[in-house]
Order: C-alpha cells, then structure tokens, then sequence
C-alpha cells in the first residue's frame, strides 16, 4: 500500500539529483559551532543520490550539528555546504526547500493547529502569486496523511496526540514537501519499536522510489539494517563511511561508542549484527581476552 501511495506523491517530486553518482550533499572543510565552541571542525563529507545514509556516533558528538549545517539552519565559519553542485547559501531559501526536505528532532507545531494544516504547509514552498493552493496539493496532501497512517487524524489539533502519532504527522508533512532529498533527524524518536520498523519501512520504500534519503539514529541495529551508507562520527570528526558491511566491526564501535561487542551475521537479513557485551547475563566464553585500543 506504501509503494502505490509514494508512486503518486512521487509525480510532482522536484529536485534534480544531478549526474548519476554524484554527491546530492557535500560538506567542503565545514567548521561549525555554537557560541565560542567549536563542534565540527574542518570535516569534509559528501552524500551519494540514491541511497539511505545514517549518521551514528556517541552522544555529542556533532550528528545533530552536522544534519542542521547540511540543511543551511546552521551557517559554517568556514567551508562550504555544496546542494547538487550549487553553494546552498547562494541559493533562495525557497529553491532549497524545493530540492530538501528536513524533519528536525523533536519539533514543535503551534497551539491548535490541526494535522492537516500541518501537513499543508509541507506545500508552500510550491505557492506563490501565480500558484496558490489547488486541487493537485490537497491530493498531495492527502496521500502523505494516508502513507504515514494518520488520514483519521487529519481534524485532530498536533498538541493532542501522542509523541508517536505527533512523530508521524511531522514525517507526513516532509513527505508533503515533495522533495527527492530528505534529512530526518531522529525520525524514530518517542516510537516503540513494532512503529519504529514501520517508519524505516516507510523510509526503504521513500529510498526504494528514488530519493535520497540522510537520517541520523541512535539505535546501531536498525542504523545497520536500514542504511546502504553509514557515516561514523566521533569528536566532530568523520571516524568512517561505507557500507555496514565494511564499516561496523568490533573494533570500530570500541573506538567510536567505547562499546565492546561482537558483529555477527544478521540471522534474517544481510548486514551486520551487533550484540553488546556488558558485564551480566554474558557467557564467560564470549567475554572477548582484551579490549581493544582506542
């Protein structure tokens, strides 16, 4: 049912993903901070089109900070964010919002507005003097509300929902945008895990149908399941990039999280598995002899 409904968004998709195989997203030497201190420093990253990539990395350790400076919320000191080849800050901001869109972490909709209001302004970067609001928006509209199953709750005010239908009105409104470029911040925040597979789900098919698609997540597992290119951070700083495959190994997540753990082979799918090691419940035999070096 997702597919039909993301094949009928996908008609009135913008965005121009450029040559196949180049970068939707790249950060040139970005330093980026809050105040006098400095998050990110020097980092070079680039995006592959066509693909899911999902930022992982110890707590504060700048994934936040990184999406916002790559959707133009945060301005670098120094470096450049390039959007399909263009510098995004010499671009309109409505231009942007035609080829990008974001769902922040933990985003807040004003008093009493309705979620199909909501959803509704996922559209006005398509308004304009000459373009007001049609008949093809509210079909737009309607088929976002649908994929992320919150159609009964179109009359409903934001602030009276649950944190996990309120995490899927927000998604419903990005997908309303109808950009082929989506940054997702956290997008499985306040969902039990059952709500959670369904959003990644819904993302798989959103990438299945073409996007490009940047999350950041905390959960290492679904992070590996879900994504075709990981970017491991750590300190500010880019630790690895690749595929799951290539990336996650004991070693890595010892020198990234200071988590010790084996990698297995996914019983029911085709990337690694992590299982961390603590100090109960864990067979002596699988406590590895040494940690490993930082």
């Amino acid at each position: 049912m997702a597919a039909q409904f993301i094949t009928e968004i996908d008609s009135g998709v913008d965005g121009g993903p450029g040559a196949e195989g180049e970068p939707r997203l790249t950060a040139r030497g970005v330093s980026v901070g809050y105040g006098d201190r400095t998050v990110i420093d020097g980092l070079d990253v680039a995006i592959p089109p066509g693909v899911i990539t999902t930022i992982i990395g110890p707590n504060g350790c700048g994934k936040s900070t990184l999406l916002r400076t790559l959707t133009r919320l945060l301005k670098p000191s120094k470096g450049a964010i390039v959007l399909d080849g263009q510098d995004i800050d010499k671009l309109r901001t409505r231009d942007v919002a035609k080829k990008l869109g974001l769902l922040p972490q933990a985003p807040v909709a004003p008093d009493g507005l309705t979620v199909a209001d909501l959803v509704a302004r996922g559209r006005h970067p398509h308004q304009s003097w000459l373009r007001q609001w049609s008949s093809d928006d509210a079909g737009v509209v309607e088929r976002a509300l649908a994929m992320t199953g919150v159609a009964d709750l179109a009359a409903r005010p934001v602030d009276s929902l649950s944190g996990g239908q309120r995490q899927r009105v927000w998604i419903s409104m990005t997908l309303a945008q109808g950009t082929d470029l989506l940054l997702l911040d956290e997008p499985t925040t306040y969902l039990d895990l059952a709500h959670a597979i369904d959003v990644l789900d819904l993302v798989d098919d959103l990438h299945e149908s073409g996007r490009t698609v940047v999350m950041v997540l905390h959960d290492l597992n679904l992070a590996t399941r879900y994504s075709d290119n990981l970017i491991v951070m750590k300190e500010g700083s880019v630790l690895a990039q690749g595929h799951p495959r290539e990336v996650i190994t004991a070693e890595l997540l010892y020198e990234a999280f200071g988590l010790t753990a084996r990698v297995i082979d996914d019983p029911v799918g085709d990337r690694p598995l992590i299982v961390p090691i603590g100090r109960a419940h864990v067979r002596l035999d699988q406590i590895p002899a040494k940690e490993f070096s930082s």
